[in-house]
């Protein structure tokens, strides 16, 4: 067996072990990724260098996407279909695929994103880490996972990434699977919690982490960040 993180383009082998916890396991199975799934190395390098969480406007709001959830969205531009991941400031396009299955067009649905809408990619996002209270507990999360918590605001639903610093709203929806809602509710985040964006904390500049490994599960191109890649043993 060999570590994914080491395995040669052009390689086809399945996934035997996963090593770590169910923090591990829970994002990689957001990729599509678990014992026993076949897989493809496409390449070692990133789609993109820039590892954090995107904006873009879809139904006419922004909203902000995690990485791993935006490497599921294949979008057509002038009669091609390339990842979201590959367009930069300003393109537009039409989504095609959704990769995942129906939870996640369930969850980009309540984004504003389906297939045959419109999007336009408007900027990356810095990975800045954001400290909410709940029940006088500071908790932190990063910004992609942040995106995935649906809050109230004047009736209406956004994630909780546009609340400002000091102001407090409900919990109205968690858009993702059985794995994550877990995560969430043992830091205590649960639908119905009142919570407060105490502020951003933006990272030092830091150098480039590593490739990302690039693999083909059927049609599906996913990108795997070199952390998660040294936690999966394939043969």
């Amino acid at each position: 067996m060999k570590l994914l993180s080491e395995v040669d383009s052009e390689i086809t082998g399945t996934v035997k072990k996963i090593d770590g916890g169910s923090e591990v396991r829970g994002s990689l199975e957001e990729l599509g990724i678990s014992e026993g799934t076949e897989l493809t190395i496409v390449a070692t390098e990133p789609v993109h260098v820039h590892a954090g969480p995107i904006s873009l406007k879809a139904a006419g709001r922004e909203a902000v996407v995690a990485r791993g959830w935006a490497d599921k969205v294949y979008v057509e531009r002038e009669g091609k279909t390339l990842p979201l991941l590959r367009f930069e400031s300003g393109e537009k396009g039409t989504v095609k695929t959704i990769e995942g299955g129906k939870t996640f067009e369930d969850n980009f649905a309540e984004l504003g994103v389906e297939k045959g809408s419109e999007v336009e990619f408007l900027r990356h996002l810095p990975d800045d880490t954001l400290v909410f209270k709940i029940d006088d507990t500071e908790i932190r999360m990063g910004e992609g996972q942040a995106s995935k918590l649906l809050v109230e605001r004047e009736e209406q639903s956004i994630q909780v990434n546009y609340l400002k610093e000091g102001e407090k709203s409900k919990i109205s929806k968690i858009i993702g699977g059985t794995s994550l809602k877990d995560k969430f509710e043992q830091m205590g985040v649960v639908e119905g919690k009142e919570i407060t964006l105490v502020r951003k904390e933006t990272p030092a500049p830091s150098p480039k982490r590593g490739n990302y490994v690039l693999a083909k599960i059927g049609e599906q191109l996913v990108t795997i960040g070199r952390g998660l890649a040294e936690k999966v043993w394939v043969e």
